[in-house]
């Protein structure tokens, strides 16, 4: 999927829509989600043009989790949350609604609403071994 520079994210960066900043660097911004699931709820994006994790450099990856593992411990100095959820989707069958490279990380308390499922499948370890021997990491 090509990049669509004209994305609420890419807007954010370049200072066109204006947004509660927490924190900015070369590689990464952090800044409020507009829509506060819960009190705290920052969005960290890439500063680089990219659609999904799978887009970015090795390098470019490790500055946008590293900070996301700052602004989570900023959360939880400022809010005290029972939880946080750091939470990065890819494409929309993935659950990403802003096509630009991102994580969510969310203070979480028991009952807030929030919700994330999955059919849990266990196909045993034959099948596990068969499913890992098709994945290449380099």
């Amino acid at each position: 999927m090509p990049y669509d520079d004209g994305n609420v994210f890419a807007r954010i960066l370049r200072g066109e829509i204006p947004c509660a900043m927490v924190y900015r660097d070369a590689d990464s911004i952090a800044f409020m989600d507009a829509g506060q699931v819960n009190p705290g709820h920052v969005i960290v994006a890439s500063t680089h043009p990219c659609v999904t994790i799978l887009d970015l450099t090795d390098d470019q990856a490790v500055a946008l989790f590293r900070t996301a593992a700052k602004v989570a411990r900023a959360v939880e100095a400022a809010f005290a949350p029972a939880g946080i959820t750091i939470l990065q989707a890819n494409r929309p069958a993935g659950w990403q609604t802003v096509p630009h490279v991102h994580l969510h990380v969310l203070p979480r308390h028991a009952d807030d609403g929030v919700d994330l499922s999955w059919p849990r499948k266990e196909p045993g370890l034959a099948a596990l071994h068969e499913l890992a021997a098709r994945i290449r990491v380099e």
